[in-house]
């Protein structure tokens, strides 16, 4: 094996336990530290492949402090600690570590720990090696195309889209005095489709003077670093970047990434990339352009000619075109809307579904985890193989082995023939588990199994049966809380987080409540042979502040009984259950004017933290109450203002 290990470790006790185990079982132990410094060191001299990381060691510094430089340098890392909060696995997670060890581990559950972060960070490192040359061969293709400097610029930003996500993304020529291009942006409103932004258009979107943008350029720096601002960092930025700090209130976008690309002869052009999100961008995205940056200049070096610069236009309302045998836009016809949170989903979607990845799916019940597993499914390339769909929550439990793995003829009571489990029924496909949360712990040890050596054991079988099956796993439940309360394996749930893709519930994105409305009204209206044709705008308002507990599915059961209670042409009044109406919440202030939805959250988040006597993470905090990352909330309150004089007031 002979593979390099380093531990840190304060306890010296603990570590030559360690050193112990991983040589006898053949690792290479290149050093033990007990401090982040000291870490640093060995690291830099033995260049281990894996670090096991205590969280608290010797020094100032902790063990998720080195994480971030390890994440940096793409080394893998799994964490030990004494210490299962919750709290301290949140933070811990945010470093995306490749395991998490509970002291005292069994010799068995460090070995299959090591062995499942070989794994993961071994696929990690080749999907990225693929899809960076897949990239960099796109940007080839389009630099070859007979086609506009506009239409370029436009296909290379949709390409760069699901690996630097963007909402609003600008792009200036500098350094060139002979040029007259002004730039261009390209706002994002649907999944592959950009409203297109020169000058002109952005003076009248901005209500600003050409003499009055003029100067806000001429009062801006110019800046040749790449570097990124996320949240509170990007406004303090805005004094000295007035131009930054008009689009960011223009378009609500809250992170910033500034990449300059130094062309062959002496011109810069910058990509800004712009997000709604307020903790878009980090170091990987940085380290990702910086690696495409010979192949952008090259892609991009023959559209600075003056020429080309100035002859052309492009649409206002552009569509990027489907490729030959591209799929993109059918397989997410079924996803409605266009809020950034689902368009963050779809492109993490379309970054995914080609490989052969295992995929976590999260998100409460209602929010369509079966049609992002669907979609997956069919923008792969097993699209034309199986797609097994299992609910694991509704299979008895003395069925669920059977159903899953199958079983040969006599193995039980009522065994009367042999049967093909779900696994073999998706080979060369994918099976979908739903709800892998209710799955029984003497079962999730045989889908490890699965995950590990892709083979399946009948029930009453004599020998394993080889498969290869993609795995889509979902959950409603906080898996996190699930390992720590004992009910789901810490080493089964490191196996399935490979990719995680969160899907965001209702009442975070209701600029799609409307979409959906109309999709649902339009289908239940043909189904029904009825012609209703939309919402009063009361009906919508009563949409917009309602609370959501079942999501689109909600939405969508809603809709359809309106439909069918509704004589005219459109719906005037919708009837949403009681149960969680009996208290709405107050959208209107003394004036009658509609809260904004920013009032609505601050007004939310201090009634919970009022409930929570001011505690924001761990057990029993805010965040968990509203089921957000700490993080998160934090940056929530900080942006809302919310200090501890309007906690303590309450």
């Amino acid at each position: 094996m002979d593979k390099k290990i380093l531990i840190v470790e304060d306890e010296s006790l603990v570590a030559f336990d360690l050193k112990l185990i991983l040589t006898k079982a053949g690792y290479k132990v290149c050093g033990i530290a007990d401090s982040v410094r000291e870490a640093l060191e060995i690291i830099e001299e033995q260049k281990p492949e894996i670090i096991l990381l205590d969280i608290f060691l010797k020094g100032p510094l902790t063990g998720i402090d080195l994480a971030k430089k390890l994440t940096d340098m793409n080394i893998a890392f799994v964490y030990l600690s004494a210490n299962f909060q919750e709290s301290i696995l949140e933070k811990a997670k945010t470093t995306q570590p490749y395991g998490f060890l509970v002291k005292p581990f069994r010799e068995k559950e460090l070995l299959i720990a090591l062995e499942v972060a070989f794994y993961r960070h071994r696929n990690s490192m080749e999907a990225n090696l693929r899809r960076e040359h897949a990239l960099e061969q796109t940007f080839k293709n389009i630099g070859a195309e007979k086609i506009g400097w506009g239409r370029k610029l436009l296909k290379i930003a949709e390409s760069l889209q699901p690996h630097v996500p963007f909402d609003y993304l600008s792009i200036i020529l500098n350094n060139n005095p002979y040029s007259s291009f002004d730039g261009i942006s390209f706002l994002r409103i649907g999944f592959n489709e950009y409203q297109v932004i020169g000058r002109d258009e952005f003076l009248n979107i901005t209500h600003v003077s050409s003499a009055a943008h003029k100067a806000m350029i001429e009062n801006s720096p110019l800046t040749t670093k790449t570097e990124y601002f996320n949240a509170g960092e990007f406004s303090k930025v805005w004094q000295h970047y007035p131009v930054k700090k008009l689009i960011a209130n223009t378009f609500q976008l809250q992170s910033f990434l500034n990449f300059p690309l130094l062309m062959s002869k002496g011109e810069v052009l910058t990509f800004s990339f712009y997000s709604r999100k307020d903790d878009c961008y980090s170091n990987e995205h940085l380290a990702l352009l910086t690696r495409l940056q010979r192949t952008l200049v090259t892609s991009l070096d023959g559209l600075l000619s003056v020429q080309d610069l100035q002859s052309e236009t492009v649409s206002s309302r552009a569509r990027v075109p489907d490729e030959p045998g591209h799929k993109k836009s059918t397989d997410f016809d079924s996803i409605i809307g266009n809020s950034h949170q689902l368009l963050t989903v779809q492109d993490l979607v379309s970054v995914v579904a080609p490989l052969d990845t295992s995929v976590l799916i999260l998100g409460e019940s209602g929010t369509g985890k079966e049609r992002i597993a669907k979609s997956i499914h069919h923008l792969s390339e097993r699209c034309n193989k199986p797609l097994v769909i299992v609910n694991c929550a509704s299979l008895p439990a003395s069925l669920i082995e059977s159903e899953l793995f199958g079983h040969e003829k006599g193995a039980f009571t009522g065994a009367i023939e042999r049967r093909i489990g779900k696994f073999e029924l998706a080979d060369n496909g994918t099976i979908f588990l739903d709800e892998i949360g209710e799955m029984p712990m003497e079962l999730q040890v045989k889908l490890l199994r699965v995950l590990q050596e892709q083979e399946v054991e009948r029930i009453g079988g004599k020998a394993p049966v080889k498969i290869n099956v993609r795995i889509i796993a979902a959950t409603n439940r906080t898996l996190e809380k699930e390992v720590e309360e004992g009910r789901f394996r810490l080493d089964l749930y490191y196996r399935l987080y490979v990719f995680p893709i969160l899907i965001p519930p209702l009442r975070e994105r209701i600029e799609d409540i409307l979409p959906l409305a109309s999709y649902f009204i339009e289908r239940f209206s043909r189904k029904n042979n009825k012609s209703v044709t939309g919402l009063s705008p009361e009906a919508l308002d009563q949409l917009y502040h309602y609370h959501w507990p079942g999501n689109v599915r909600e939405l969508e059961h809603l809709m359809e009984r309106s439909i069918l209670l509704t004589s005219s042409s459109i719906i005037k009044e919708v009837m949403l259950p009681r149960l969680f109406n009996h208290n709405p919440i107050n959208n209107y202030q003394s004036t009658g004017r509609l809260k904004t939805i920013d009032e609505n959250a601050r007004e939310h988040i201090l009634a919970v933290l009022k409930k929570c006597n001011g505690k924001v993470s761990g057990a029993g905090g805010a965040a968990e109450i509203l089921e957000v990352q700490p993080t998160t909330l934090h940056s929530k309150i900080k942006k809302l203002g919310i200090t501890k004089d309007d906690i303590a007031g309450l």
